[in-house]
């Protein structure tokens, strides 16, 4: 049996050869498009594999409210029938809670990527890792967690003041980008800072409400809707390339299908704040995968602001109160 770290690593380095990947192909088509085609390749997987109660939950709302607890693999929720009007209302809440989930999704993965065209991926993905830093302190009332806070603070200062210090010189390899840009950059990476604390927070709320990973496959569904007005609008004419067309379902898999599938396996045996501690590992290998395969060098100071950020994230979540009951 594989060992859940190396589930975990494994996964994070998908994620991030992934993101390097998209990055370099920006070349070809703008970061809008590639979106469209990471979350169009997750979402058609996702409704693949999960066909059968895909349809289910969809079948369900439109006859009349079927909840969770309908599916014959889930017990019911309560005793007795459940009256139309009442299961009708439920199950729209929760196909409401699913449909929010998918917009936070797309949302996250646009700004991200957005950064990415910007400034160098370790410096977006440290500055990302503010969203699940924020929810780890939040679940704990230790006043550690105060000095964590600092930490990551302290952290991401450096980074925007050396990034914005290296602007227009064509410094640490990522061209001659302009401190508009650096500031744009960094403001997307804090969007999906706030996208990514949502999502860990709808993902909870949604796996509560639908069966195994139903909830992730109509979310993966709308996010794939959401971004395609911008993703087609952005890429046109290119989308239709055979080898665009490859990346894209290599940066789906890379991205989103493998890692969720490993991180799903390591939390079934291991608590979900040592899984914290080893996801914080993202950001240096963020940094490493941008100067391997984008030739974005960091300097000493910004290497020094991502080891802040690490700690602050690694720090809070061996402190965060692990959840009542086991979610889905």
């Amino acid at each position: 049996m594989v060992p859940p770290s190396v589930l975990v690593v494994t996964g994070i380095f998908s994620v991030q050869f992934g993101a390097g990947l998209a990055a370099k192909l920006f070349t070809q088509v703008p970061p809008a498009a590639v979106t469209g085609l990471r979350l169009w390749t997750s979402a058609a997987v996702m409704a693949a594999v999960g066909a059968r109660p895909l349809r289910n939950a969809i079948t369900g709302l439109a006859r009349g409210g079927a909840s969770p607890g309908d599916d014959p693999l889930e017990p019911p929720l309560a005793q007795g029938p459940v009256p139309p009007s009442r299961g009708l209302g439920r199950a729209w809440r929760d196909m409401g809670v699913a449909v929010a989930f998918g917009v936070t999704l797309a949302v996250m993965n646009f700004s991200i990527y957005q950064s990415f065209a910007r400034i160098p991926l370790g410096i977006s993905v440290t500055v990302e890792f503010l969203g699940p830093l924020g929810v780890a302190v939040a679940s704990s009332r230790r006043l550690l967690d105060v000095l964590w806070v600092g930490l990551a603070g302290t952290g991401v200062a450096l980074l925007a003041r050396g990034r914005l210090n290296l602007s227009g010189t064509g410094a640490a390899g990522h061209g001659a980008a302009s401190s508009g840009q650096v500031v744009a950059g960094l403001a997307f990476a804090l969007l999906a800072a706030l996208a990514w604390a949502a999502y860990i927070l709808l993902s909870r709320a949604t796996g509560q409400r639908f069966p195994g990973s139903t909830g992730l496959a109509i979310a993966m569904v709308v996010a794939a809707i959401v971004i395609t007005p911008v993703g087609v609008a952005a890429g046109r004419a290119a989308l239709l390339r055979p080898e665009v067309l490859v990346t894209g379902l290599v940066i789906g898999l890379l991205s989103s299908i493998i890692p969720y599938s490993l991180e799903l396996e390591a939390l079934r045996r291991i608590p979900a704040r040592v899984f914290g501690i080893w996801m914080s590992l993202e950001p240096a290998v963020a940094a490493l995968v941008g100067l391997v395969v984008l030739g974005q060098e960091l300097t000493p100071r910004e290497w020094l602001a991502v080891g802040c950020v690490m700690a602050a994230c690694a720090g809070a979540a061996r402190g965060a109160r692990e959840p009542q009951a086991p979610q889905a």
